[in-house]
């Protein structure tokens, strides 16, 4: 599925994955691909991402932490926002 992490400051991650946990407004919870479409709100927390490919470090920025153990999973941590999950793409608005 195609994921696209954005702020209002800017466009943080861009890429496909293959599951995203997210920190919702009532628990956890995970979207994978060809889910349902959803709208949900996300509290403060760590969005995870496992991603289709490994994560090139030519896409860094200091919001995106890999994890140690594998390169194909990433985290990005948020203040809150809103996911829309619709036609296999997950568009996050986040704070």
């Amino acid at each position: 599925m195609q994921l696209e992490i954005i702020t209002p400051e800017a466009e943080i991650f861009v890429g496909e994955a293959d599951a995203v946990q997210f920190p919702g407004a009532d628990g956890s919870f995970q979207v994978l691909n060809k889910h349902a479409p959803v709208i949900a709100a996300l509290t403060k927390g760590d969005v995870k991402v496992d991603l289709t490919n490994a994560f090139e470090t030519e896409n860094a920025n200091d919001k995106i932490t890999v994890d140690g153990s594998n390169n194909k999973v990433i985290r990005i941590a948020i203040k809150g926002g809103v996911i829309e999950m619709q036609n296999n793409k997950v568009i996050v608005l986040a704070e």
